[in-house]
């Protein structure tokens, strides 16, 4: 590890990514997920990528299986730190969370689940999710709704990005009975924040070559809340004259996107509008099982499908979707500069979906996880030769 950070030709914010990467040569064959007691225990392949894996509720564990399956059919030199970390399933603790977190701040890369938040209120407002954000300080979330050739939807050829901030809004965790019957529930915009996420947008258009952005807010109501977070929105976008900028109201946005989601291209907006769009946006594409995405702080990421559900009536039964999963996995090496796989990846589950004769249930299909997966890893070994 010295050694690695004298070398002076990485960049400075990629030098975060880069940390946990060893010096030796590895057989990179050898990389596959272990039992968590023997990564800690046993021997490290080195010259891999360490990522910390949090499977999640539902169906989570059997689409981290996916993942597994095709890293280590495509050879891909990662290998996963595994904690299981549930609310439902007795296994939460501050502790097994500070764990979580200690491995999630040393390799600096996470591929998670959706970690299922009950309703009923036991004495604690804040979810593991939100506190793993707070604490990752994972300010910007960002879903890419892409069509996928080869899958009719009623909109085709879509290609918009959403981001929301993350960390304030309504999900504050910030409730208390005023009075008997009476909730209040603290809807928390700063100034900081809503600096912080425009300017990621704005700096995302322009990375992405992108040429709108569109702020999503409800300040003719919310007029002192909603309203600072345009006024942070409209001062940014003054600093990025090549990029369009404009505004819509959160109802409004809604309808139009599913009237004419074409006229989009990054739309930015606070915690619970972009909860709501991720959902509606996914749905535009085939819904929650193909669309991936992305948490982003100034050190740290995390990768997650775009539309986060835990699809618990699903589990053991085989039918799970793996492409939002896949597709997010094939995102996080990119992330690590493993073009080559990232692309391999991406494009073994592109043919599946092209092809269109292996799909699962929520495509129109009638296949199981285990054939789509044997159909991605078989495209996978046509693309290696």
């Amino acid at each position: 590890m010295a050694a690695l950070r004298k070398v002076l030709a990485v960049p400075q914010r990629f030098l975060a990514t880069w940390r946990h990467v060893a010096c030796r040569t590895i057989n990179t064959s050898s990389v596959v997920q272990q039992p968590m007691s023997n990564q800690m225990e046993g021997f490290k392949p080195e010259g891999a990528f360490h990522v910390t894996m949090i499977p999640g509720d539902g169906v989570g564990p059997e689409l981290m299986q996916s993942v597994k399956d095709v890293f280590k059919a495509a050879d891909v030199p990662v290998v996963f730190d595994e904690f299981h970390l549930s609310e439902v399933q007795n296994m939460a603790s501050e502790e097994r969370l500070e764990e979580v977190l200690e491995s999630m701040k040393l390799n600096r890369v996470a591929i998670k689940g959706k970690i299922h938040t009950p309703m009923e209120y036991k004495g604690e407002l804040s979810s593991y999710e939100m506190k793993l954000r707070r604490k990752l300080d994972l300010f910007a979330n960002v879903v890419h709704v892409c069509s996928l050739p080869g899958y009719e939807t009623r909109h085709n050829n879509l290609d918009l990005v959403i981001i929301r901030e993350q960390t304030e809004g309504e999900y504050s965790s910030l409730e208390h009975e005023s009075a008997e019957g009476v909730i209040e529930c603290l809807k928390i915009i700063t100034r900081v924040k809503s600096n912080r996420i425009a300017k990621f947008a704005f700096d995302y258009a322009t990375k992405k070559n992108r040429s709108k952005v569109t702020a999503v807010h409800k300040a003719n109501i919310m007029k002192l809340g909603d309203g600072l977070f345009l006024q942070c929105c409209e001062e940014v976008s003054k600093l990025y004259p090549k990029i369009e900028y404009e505004t819509i109201i959160i109802d409004n946005c809604c309808m139009q996107l599913v009237q004419n989601p074409y006229q989009f291209d990054v739309l930015v907006m606070p915690n619970l509008y972009g909860n709501i769009i991720d959902n509606l946006a996914a749905g535009l594409v085939g819904g929650a099982g193909v669309v991936p995405g992305e948490s982003y702080s100034a050190e740290y990421a995390v990768f997650e499908t775009g539309a986060r559900h835990p699809f618990a009536h699903a589990v053991g039964r085989n039918i799970a979707n793996p492409t939002a999963m896949i597709l997010t996995a094939s995102n996080m090496l990119r992330h690590l500069n493993l073009d080559h796989h990232s692309n391999l990846i991406l494009e073994a589950v592109k043919k599946v979906i092209k092809d269109g004769k292996v799909r699962t249930g929520d495509m129109g299909g009638y296949s199981s996880t285990t054939e789509f997966m044997k159909c991605v890893i078989d495209n996978l070994h046509q693309l290696s030769k």
